[in-house]
């Protein structure tokens, strides 16, 4: 359904809002890599790297590489935050396992799963059914 907003507005718009989106990708970015050096720098002066620290560094991966394929192909595919989501839950699991009851453990995993089932399913049908190319 075309706009029925004046031309000279939408332009003006798009390009105001695009410069915006730019703007936020790279701020997303650069707090990403601030993340990533403290970590390092944790992980550094601890003078050791446990499980926990590896699960961070995933989860900060995948904000990268989902900035990444915004930037390059202007979306960003569902499996990306569903990822970042599985890695969360992993290192809240291993963070709190000591804490947590085992009830609320099994919880997590099935939750955990669920999204995994969710990743494998949108990966099938994206495979069995690609969207149209026009």
């Amino acid at each position: 359904m075309p706009s029925h907003l004046p031309r000279g507005f939408q332009r003006i718009f798009l390009r105001l809002f695009y410069t915006l989106e730019a703007i936020i990708l790279v701020a997303i970015t650069l707090a990403t890599l601030s993340a990533m050096i403290t970590e390092f720098i944790h992980v550094y002066h601890a003078g050791k790297i446990s499980l926990n620290d590896i699960l961070l560094m995933f989860i900060y991966l995948e904000v990268l590489a989902m900035v990444q394929q915004f930037v390059t192909n202007g979306k960003i595919p569902v499996r990306y935050p569903i990822y970042i989501a599985i890695m969360a839950i992993a290192r809240y699991i291993t963070l709190g396992m000591k804490e947590l009851n085992g009830t609320f453990i099994i919880l997590l995993s099935l939750s955990a799963l669920i999204l995994a089932v969710a990743t494998l399913v949108i990966r099938a049908g994206h495979h069995y059914w690609p969207y149209d190319k026009d």
